[in-house]
C-alpha cells in the first residue's frame, strides 16, 4: 500500500500491464499443470477474457447510468425523481440472478424480430442496470456531500447553474464517491459469474464444464478461485491508485 500511495501512476501502469500479460499469457503456465487443468488451459484463458470483457463493458455502462440516475434522483422535476427512485428500488431489492434471467428471457421478446442480441450483450445489459442502481446512490451521496457554501459562492461569482454543476459540484462529488464506486467495480468482477446462468461462457461456466467432464471439482474450482483473486487484486490495485492520484480522503 505504501508503494501505491507514493507511486500511484506506476501502480496503475504495472497493474494494467500485469493484467494484460495475465489475460493473454496465463494459458502457458496452466498448460504444464496436471489434468484436468493443463489440457483445459486455453479454455480457462478464454473464459477469463470473457469475464474481464463483461466486467469492463458493464462497469463503464453502469458508471454512466449511475451518474444519470443519481442526477435524476436530485432533479426538481417530480416524475423524473420518482422514476429514478423506482428504478433504484427495484434493482436494489431483487436478486441479480433474477434480473439476468428477466433480461435474457423478456428483452428479446420486446425487440423487433430482426434484432438479435447475444447472451454476452444481454448479460452486460443486466449487469449494467444492476450496478447502475448502486452507483447512482454513490453519486447522489457524493453530490449531497459537496458543501452548499461552494455552490452559493459560485452563484455569487456569476457562474451559471450548468457551470456550477460541471466545474464545481461534479468533480468534487465524483472524488467523494470514488471509493464506493471502486468497491462496486470489484464486486462486479465476482457478480459477472452469474452470467453462467444464461450460458455465457465466462470463467465460472468454464470451470463448471471442466469439473463436470473430469469429476474433479477441487483442482478446478481452486484454479477458478485463484484466477478471480488475481483479477480482483488487479482491479483493486488500479482503483486504489486512482484514489491516491485524486487524493481521496484528504480533508480540505
Amino acid at each position: 500500500m505504501d508503494w501505491i500511495r507514493h507511486h500511484p501512476g506506476a501502480a496503475i501502469f504495472t497493474a494494467l500491464i500485469g493484467l494484460l500479460i495475465f489475460l493473454w499469457g496465463m494459458a502457458i503456465p496452466l498448460s504444464y499443470a496436471p489434468e484436468p487443468i493443463g489440457p483445459a488451459a486455453e479454455l480457462f484463458a478464454e473464459g477469463t477474457r470473457v469475464t474481464v470483457g463483461l466486467t469492463v463493458v458493464s462497469g463503464l455502462a453502469g458508471l454512466v447510468l449511475g451518474v444519470l440516475v443519481g442526477l435524476g434522483n436530485l432533479s426538481p422535476i417530480k416524475p423524473i425523481r420518482w422514476f429514478c427512485a423506482f428504478y433504484v428500488w427495484v434493482l436494489r431489492g431483487t436478486p441479480l440472478l433474477l434480473q439476468i434471467l428477466f433480461v435474457w428471457l423478456v428483452l428479446p421478446t420486446l425487440l423487433p424480430a430482426e434484432w438479435s442480441l447475444s447472451d454476452f450483450i444481454l448479460a452486460a445489459i443486466a449487469l449494467s442496470l444492476n450496478i447502475g442502481a448502486y452507483n447512482s446512490e454513490c453519486v447522489r451521496a457524493g453530490i449531497l456531500a459537496v458543501p452548499h457554501g461552494q455552490i452559493e459562492a459560485a452563484k455569487a461569482l456569476g457562474f451559471s447553474p450548468f457551470q456550477t454543476f460541471w466545474d464545481i459540484v461534479l468533480p468534487q462529488s465524483m472524488r467523494i464517491a470514488l471509493p464506493a464506486l471502486a468497491n462496486n467495480l470489484a464486486s462486479l468482477v465476482k457478480d459477472s459469474s452469474l452470467a453462467y446462468a444464461i450460458s455465457v461462457v465466462e470463467l465460472t461456466m468454464v470451470g463448471y464444464r471442466i469439473q463436470a467432464e473430469s469429476y474433479q471439482p477441487i483442482p478446478v474450482f481452486l484454479t477458478v478461485g485463484a484466477i478471480y483473486l488475481i483479477l480482483t487484486t488487479a482491479f483493486t490495485t488500479m482503483t486504489n491508485a486512482i484514489e491516491q492520484m485524486l487524493d481521496v480522503g484528504r480533508k480540505r
